[in-house]
């Protein structure tokens, strides 16, 4: 028996990532897309394989009205999620949001809310926890072979064309690199620190906006203290290329992530300048399996409401102008 799961959002990601892993997750069915415009939702609905009698939407009401729907995938502009997600959940169906959770923490916390009331699973989609080679940096550093950690930090940038991504200003969005991009390498830090670190203390930021004058961090550097004294710095940028890189260092270990941080589970590791072997395999495909399992009862959301609105809370403190 599959899950019949639906596609709000027709964007890069869905059509290049979400859609095609879902082909390879055990117990789900692609059913239906909505999209504003309607032939976008019926081209996407055709190539991916979408299997409702109905599979192509632009009204949100209608697509959610089909009791054969059972879960949605938002995979929208950040500013829509909140809406898009209390509306699913209000109709009883499963939720797999794209991050940043919101814009807002009222916002965060309202989805978060409304799902728990209307007792359907919501899980955060932070594609990079299903990295074979982060999980096995993972296992050993939360079972104390690596020594308690000291220092880390995640470089991940693109170079924009202009300004023309919906990013970069404020009717769809709040951030830019930082919403891009950011938000997964806080997740990231989060995840693999605070088990041996705690929780994350204190927070500051370096934002320029300098190139393109806009609302939204074009560079953003930001520092993040844990409880038990680790640092942690991540950087994103939209003006620059650079090799995405994620460094981890430890009483007993250094840890070197080259192109780990990407789509692909793909990329290379070195731990004391060994060589990491891991299996390179679709993340998105781990990230929709653990949301089906989920719904399913065989395991729990592996990223849940909490690490969505904390999540937005420190996107928050790492923009205070905002």
């Amino acid at each position: 028996m599959s899950i019949n799961v639906g596609i709000i959002g027709t964007g890069r990601i869905a059509d290049m990532q979400l859609a095609p892993a879902m082909q390879q997750v055990a117990g789900a069915r692609l059913w239906s897309i909505l999209s504003r415009d309607n032939k976008r939702a019926a081209d996407f609905a055709a190539r991916h394989g979408a299997k409702a009698p109905v599979n192509a939407h632009t009204s949100l009401a209608a697509f959610l009205a089909d009791p054969s729907l059972e879960a949605v995938i938002i995979a929208t502009p950040d500013a829509l999620h909140a809406a898009q997600a209390i509306a699913a959940a209000r109709a009883g169906k499963h939720v797999l949001l794209e991050k940043p959770m919101a814009t807002t923490l009222a916002d965060a916390i309202a989805i978060a809310d409304t799902c728990t009331e209307e007792r359907v699973k919501l899980a955060i989609a932070y594609h990079l926890r299903w990295h074979d080679g982060h999980q096995r940096i993972a296992e050993m550093l939360h079972a104390g072979t690596l020594g308690q950690p000291r220092y880390a930090r995640a470089l991940w940038t693109w170079k924009a064309d202009d300004n023309s991504n919906w990013r970069a200003h404020p009717e769809l969005g709040r951030w830019w690199g930082l919403a891009g991009v950011g938000t997964h390498c806080i997740d990231l830090l989060r995840w693999m620190l605070m088990p041996q670190c705690g929780e994350v203390t204190g927070c500051s930021s370096v934002i320029d906006t300098s190139l393109y004058g806009g609302p939204h961090d074009e560079t953003a550097s930001v520092s993040l203290q844990f409880d038990h004294g680790t640092v942690a710095d991540l950087t994103t940028s939209v003006v620059f290329s650079a090799p995405s890189r994620f460094e981890l260092y430890c009483d007993d270990a250094a840890v070197i992530c080259e192109n780990t941080l990407g789509p692909t589970g793909a990329g290379s590791i070195l731990v004391n300048n060994a060589p990491l072997e891991f299996e390179i395999k679709n993340p998105y495909v781990g990230e929709i399996q653990n949301f089906i399992d989920s719904i399913e009862g065989k395991a729990r959301v592996a990223v849940p409401a909490a690490e969505g609105i904390r999540n937005v809370e420190l996107l928050l403190d790492a923009s205070p102008s905002e």
